[in-house]
Formats: C-alpha cells, sequence, structure tokens
C-alpha cells in the first residue's frame, strides 16, 4: 500500500527488474572502495569470490551472526557498528 500510494512502486520493482528480468547483462566493474557485511538470513547471500568480479576494491567484508534481508531494523546495533568499522576504515 505504501509503494501504490506514494506511486513509488515503479522504482522499488526496478532492482528486481534489472536483477532478475529477461536479458543479458554486462557486469559493469566498480572500483570505489566497498564495504560488505554478510547478514546469515539475507534473500541471496553474497559470495566474496563472486562479487570480486564487479567490486574490484572491497575493503571490508564481515560475517555477522545474525539478521537477514533488512538488517538495518533487523539488528541495528550490529548494522551501525559495521557501518562505522568500514567509513573508519576510509579516515
Amino acid at each position: 500500500m505504501l509503494y501504490w500510494v506514494t506511486e513509488t512502486a515503479t522504482s522499488s520493482a526496478r532492482l528486481y527488474w534489472e536483477s532478475f528480468g529477461p536479458g543479458k547483462r554486462t557486469p559493469h566493474k566498480v572500483s570505489v572502495p566497498t564495504g560488505v557485511a554478510v547478514f546469515p538470513k539475507e534473500i541471496v547471500t553474497p559470495v566474496r569470490k563472486w562479487m570480486e568480479t564487479s567490486f574490484t576494491n572491497i575493503q571490508h567484508w564481515s560475517e555477522m551472526p545474525k539478521g537477514g534481508h533488512f538488517s538495518a531494523f533487523e539488528q541495528p546495533e550490529l548494522f551501525v557498528g559495521e557501518v562505522r568499522e568500514f567509513f573508519g576504515k576510509l579516515r
């Protein structure tokens, strides 16, 4: 309902269309410093070896003890700790 009332359903679905829709995709290289926190209950768990083909500058990688797709809401202390740790490395 929130998406329909705010007229944001299309933009919110775009990620899913681009990720799982038809058509061949050319992977893009991302060279900016990247941090990844892997939460065990995520819908699709990131695999570092696979991510490194597109994200060429992974500076922070950690596997969290709990949490899922909405980690910032489910485990806010863990999430904030990871954000602080990653950006602390960039100072």
